[in-house]
């Protein structure tokens, strides 16, 4: 069982937690996910690390009430344990000097990406940061990332804070040189964003984390096509080759259980599930 330490909500629905892990947290880098059960019943849901303390046994990560095991998990509050939580998974993100690094981040994964601009700022690398979510009140870290970019950007799909989608990062492409490009986000971030730095040749790394259940490798649920070879997101991930991504089929696998997923959520929410 894993003990909730603090529970701190970063926005409407999005919610931070840390929890006591000392055997993840001895281990976890960026770049790095976890696999949680809420209880005996529940389902195994990723989720990617977006801080530790090494002394203090803690590891962290934020998550969005979208479904049933992420309402589930939001209504735990700090004292509260979590059955299991396995970790830390997968690839870590290749830290080092790189130069200008460009890093953009949506929604509930800009949590992880402050601990990776961490990371990249301590290896000596100049930060471009582009933050965004679907209105004003979704942000959350604003002054955290600003603090350790070089510059600093905002965008909102609604244009409520900062520029009115990415579009403007064409501009800001064209004008500048640089050496890599970090995005984290939901699928459709990962795709515009790859789209925007292709024609530069910049090496774009994005973070995928498709639907998965064992995170080891063993049931291949987590599978996808990069530069037209199965991938598995789990042992070979979860960073890949922005440019050689098949996001189409992702967004199709990704979308394979949705009517599942949704009423799931309806009958836990109306009580018709004893379990999970």
């Amino acid at each position: 069982m894993y003990e909730i330490l603090a529970v701190k909500e970063l926005a409407p629905k999005i919610k931070w937690f840390e929890v006591y892990a000392p055997h993840i947290a001895k281990k976890a880098k960026p770049g790095q996910f976890i696999i949680l059960i809420i209880n005996e019943r529940g389902e195994r849901i990723p989720l990617t690390i977006a801080g530790y303390d090494r002394e203090k046994g803690i590891v962290s990560f934020a998550f969005n009430e979208v479904g049933k095991t992420t309402k589930q998990l939001g209504l735990l509050k700090e004292g509260d344990r979590i059955w299991n939580i396995a970790g830390p998974l997968g690839n870590p993100s290749e830290i080092r000097k790189f130069g200008k690094v460009l890093c953009v981040a949506a929604g509930v994964m800009i949590a992880p990406m402050l601990l990776q601009i961490k990371a990249l700022r301590e290896a000596g690398n100049e930060i471009t940061a582009v933050i965004g979510a679907r209105r004003r009140d979704l942000l959350f870290f604003v002054e955290d990332i600003k603090a350790l970019s070089h510059r600093f950007y905002v965008a909102t799909d609604d244009g409520s804070e900062g520029h009115k989608g990415l579009g403007f990062l064409k501009e800001i492409v064209a004008k500048e040189k640089f050496d890599r490009c970090i995005v984290m986000g939901p699928v459709p971030t990962l795709q515009a964003v790859s789209e925007i730095t292709r024609p530069y040749g910049i090496p774009t790394i994005v973070s995928l984390m498709p639907l998965m259940v064992d995170g080891m490798g063993m049931c291949g649920v987590c599978r996808v096509l990069v530069g037209g070879k199965m991938k598995f997101a789990c042992v070979d991930g979860p960073e890949f080759d922005g440019h050689l991504v098949d996001y189409e089929e992702l967004i199709r696998r990704q979308r394979m259980f949705i009517v599942e997923e949704r009423l799931s959520a309806l009958l836990w929410e109306m009580g018709g599930l004893k379990y999970g």
